[in-house]
């Protein structure tokens, strides 16, 4: 199993790609680019399976609808976001002079932490609100890394000032759900470069004390 980060749009929210050995493969967070996304997977030969967001606003969203429609698979987000997708209100992009930014409806809601299993992969979902209230991660245990959308980045944490934001509920998801992974894993966010669970506990000074 490896992965591709793949920075997108004029945020550089990062995508990332999550293959295996039979060129199969998973799409976090397309957020936009969707055409040149499309191209980067069909060079790579690679077939995606799903769409998953690890949350639902607006840079994580935008290029959700080109590859949905050119691949015809499924969308997943949490029950807490569904309604995001298409409310420009909920998904931030009314506050930022980028005009409107919606995506399709999920296909395939995302309701408890636990197990989930699409093709081949075989991942733990594990709820993170705080930056948004249907925030989640990804953990990938065979491969050693999480992709943890903007709840957690080398040095820092998501914003908590956009709607449904919560600083103390984001601390708390970081604490109870990242940091309980192993210290070397992967952390894979949503902007900026990759980092690890150790590192953060020691260095990032939001989690000062954790």
């Amino acid at each position: 199993m490896n992965y591709h980060r793949i920075p997108l749009g004029p945020i550089q929210t990062n995508c990332y790609v999550v293959a295996n050995e039979k060129k199969e493969c998973l799409v976090f967070d397309p957020g936009a680019q969707g055409k040149q996304l499309v191209q980067f997977l069909e060079k790579q030969t690679y077939k995606p399976l799903a769409i998953l967001l690890t949350h639902a606003h607006f840079d994580h969203i935008g290029g959700v609808d080109e590859v949905m429609n050119h691949y015809s698979i499924p969308l997943y987000v949490h029950k807490n976001e569904k309604e995001w997708l298409h409310n420009s209100d909920l998904n931030g992009s009314k506050f930022f002079d980028l005009g409107e930014i919606t995506a399709p409806d999920a296909t395939d809601i995302i309701s408890i932490e636990g197990n989930l299993t699409i093709g081949s992969f075989q991942f733990e979902v594990y709820e993170t609100p705080g930056h948004s209230p249907g925030s989640v991660s990804y953990y990938f245990k065979p491969g050693n890394f999480v992709v943890s959308g903007d709840a957690l980045f080398a040095g820092g944490i998501g914003r908590t000032d956009l709607p449904g934001g919560n600083q103390a509920q984001l601390l708390e998801s970081i604490e109870s759900k990242l940091l309980s992974l192993p210290e070397d894993t992967l952390v894979l966010s949503g902007h900026g470069p990759e980092t690890t669970v150790g590192h953060e506990m020691d260095q990032n000074p939001f989690l000062n004390g954790f």
